[in-house]
């Protein structure tokens, strides 16, 4: 969520919360007989003729439609715009300063990452995803492994892809995750006659 849209959740509780206020200290005003001591044209009794004549109007549908498409649109808007991104982007690293701006695409970072834990007998796939979670920012590699692998040569490996990812990413927000999970069943090699 950015700013703006945590700016017009904001705007948009208080105005409602101030309205809601409003009504309901005028409602138990003219329910006590008090509303009149304030506002001396205050009714005594509550008529809805003025709204029943608006409803009855020819320019009543055209303009309810009107402000309910543009409800509909803000609405959407407001329900994306709360939808959880966990993605990240360039990422600024140690060095950049007045005269430009070094930067990095962690999910090439990653994605290499990944690439690199494959090549590692024993490991059958890897994938990877650059998200942040808690503050911190995160490197997810998962690997399916052979279940005749050698695991510690492939938890070696994994050692050794998270230091380099420590390296390239370069800050001290960054965390590699590797999960390891053993496939079921051994891959079946090809028979070639």
């Amino acid at each position: 969520m950015g700013r703006a849209v945590l700016g017009f959740n904001r705007l948009a509780a208080l105005v409602v919360g101030l309205v809601l206020i409003v009504v309901g200290l005028a409602a138990a005003a003219w329910a006590a007989d008090l509303l009149t001591k304030v506002w001396a044209a205050a009714p005594s009794k509550l008529s809805l003729t003025p709204v029943t004549d608006t409803f009855r109007m020819t320019w009543w549908p055209w303009a309810a439609g009107v402000a309910g498409a543009v409800l509909v649109l803000l609405a959407a808007w407001w329900l994306l715009a709360h939808v959880p991104r966990r993605g990240v982007g360039d990422l600024s690293l140690s060095g950049s300063g007045k005269a430009g701006r070094l930067t990095v695409d962690p999910a090439g970072a990653a994605g290499t990452a990944a690439d690199v834990l494959a090549e590692t007998p024993g490991v059958r796939s890897a994938s990877s995803r650059v998200l942040r979670d808690r503050g911190q920012l995160v490197v997810a590699v998962k690997a399916t492994v052979e279940p005749t692998a050698d695991l510690r040569s492939v938890v070696e490996a994994t050692d050794d892809v998270a230091a380099d990812l420590a390296q390239v990413l370069g800050r001290d927000d960054a965390r590699a995750r590797i999960q390891l999970a053993v496939a079921r069943r051994g891959r079946q090699q090809s028979r070639v006659h």
